[in-house]
């Protein structure tokens, strides 16, 4: 990258963190990793068990397991494969020029749960105390990132990892570019993309235009899902071949609906095709491995309290726990921001918390809610049958009650059933982990499934 380019990307991109040391050159024999951070964020939070911290019961789970990821890849991956370079790349907001090309893009996405609000500024602390590259930019989404800096690394003659299962990124996959999925220490590569979308990847912007997204509201084209997409484009070569050919096609609905929305499946062509030139972005350099200030790495996590990391690290840092101070204060005022309170300058609207109005309704829930004591032997983790039996008996004697899926993916069409919760009166609940895992063969410290947990079918048979 440029001088001039550098300079641009320190004048607007602002919210982006560099590590302290030296650039470092890019070369032959670079091995960079790009960590897909927003996507890591909420596939930690839907995969790994509930955890909260337990001086004030601030939700941590997503933060922990971003920690465990991160340090296996910075200390624990082995040499002939250990990154030189390393930048987590997070989304910096909903809108992007996608927005301007498709209003509707993204516009179905719920918002964040509630309980993850919190732990995307710690996240993002968490990166800077390891000393790694925090990277993101207005207008723009990670992937953009992620594809603009694996065209820099492999014309430099790096090799590339993105840390990522996400779908969309899997058209980067090349010689060179490889993904790697941690929570199922999982290489993907060309083979792997092929069978996902049964084209090869430079064909799978192809695919996702016709086939469209519903979770990102791409539109493509009616009827067509990715089975018939990919045997489109392996007869006609590429979208735009069958769409000029498309009065070929002796299927007459799948002829009219190719004709009539040809112009939407172009336009979800622009939505799903990432951005390999991204003005502004800091430069790649910037991203090579430092060594993280020992004190801070673990002083983070033990204000987080995560005892056993904080163990574990501490004796690989070479730091003595007996020796340090008490974690105090925040990590960069984000864990004193994290919990929202009544003094941040917030004002209730009159006109919607008068007496009889769904928020004078709702208020009145929380305060009651509120006011009742958590008594910790009113919650369990349910790993039998017979257990998990007599907690439905209740919700059936109770007539209505709570329940939550957790699963390994945002996306309800690939998703995975990993444990379920159920509240049956306000201050009794409980945890159903089905499909949880441990060791440590993945980023999150999991590896095989956990012993004493309820098979997801048998869980499924008694629900019905």
């Amino acid at each position: 990258m440029t001088q001039s380019n550098t300079l641009d990307s320190e004048k607007s991109n602002r919210t982006s963190t560099l590590p302290e040391g030296e650039p470092v050159p890019v070369i032959k024999g670079s091995h960079v990793y790009l960590i897909d951070g927003s996507g890591y964020i909420f596939r930690a939070f839907h995969a790994l068990p509930p955890l909260t911290r337990p001086s004030d019961g601030l939700p941590v789970g997503a933060v922990s397991g971003f920690c465990n990821m991160l340090w296996k890849l910075l200390r624990e991956t082995k040499a002939s494969e250990a990154p030189t370079h390393i930048a987590v790349i997070f989304d910096a907001g909903r809108t992007t020029f996608r927005n301007q090309i498709y209003d509707k893009y993204k516009a179905n996405r719920p918002p964040a749960p509630e309980e993850l609000i919190p732990q995307f500024p710690l996240i993002r602390d968490a990166v800077k105390a390891f000393n790694v590259a925090s990277i993101e930019l207005d207008g723009y989404e990670a992937d953009d990132l992620i594809a603009t800096y694996a065209d820099q690394a492999v014309k430099a003659g790096s090799d590339v990892t993105i840390v990522s299962s996400d779908k969309d990124l899997m058209q980067l996959v090349r010689p060179g570019v490889m993904m790697y999925d941690g929570m199922k220490a999982k290489r993907i590569g060309r083979d792997e993309v092929l069978e996902k979308f049964g084209v090869p990847p430079d064909k799978v912007v192809d695919v996702q235009s016709l086939a469209g997204d519903s979770v990102d509201n791409v539109p493509g084209v009616p009827g067509i899902g990715v089975k018939t997409a990919a045997e489109l484009i392996l007869e006609y070569g590429d979208l735009d071949q069958l769409l000029a050919r498309a009065s070929e096609i002796k299927q007459p609905k799948r002829r009219e609906k190719l004709i009539e929305f040809a112009d939407q499946a172009r336009i979800s062509r622009e939505l799903v095709r990432l951005k390999h030139d991204v003005p502004g972005a800091p430069a790649i350099e910037a991203f090579g491995v430092q060594d993280a200030n020992a004190t801070t790495v673990v002083s983070f996590l033990r204000l987080m309290e995560f005892n056993t990391l904080t163990k574990r690290i501490a004796e690989q840092m070479g730091v003595d726990l007996a020796n340090m101070p008490a974690a105090i204060g925040g990590s960069g005022g984000s864990v004193a921001a994290a919990k929202p309170t009544a003094e941040a300058g917030q004002t209730k609207s009159p006109a919607h918390t008068g007496t009889g109005t769904p928020s004078a309704g709702a208020s009145h829930h929380a305060d009651t809610l509120s006011a009742i004591a958590v008594d910790r032997t009113q919650y369990e983790t349910v790993r039998d049958l017979a257990r998990l039996k007599i907690w439905l008996s209740e919700a059936q004697t109770a007539g209505r009650f709570a329940f939550d899926t957790e699963t390994d993916n945002l996306d309800a069409t690939v998703a995975n059933l990993i444990g379920f919760s159920l509240c049956v009166q306000p201050g009794k609940a409980c945890y159903v982990p089905l499909a949880h895992t441990a060791g440590s063969a993945d980023l999150f410290g999991g590896g095989g499934r956990i012993d004493n947990q309820i098979s997801v079918s048998a869980a499924l048979d008694l629900l019905k």
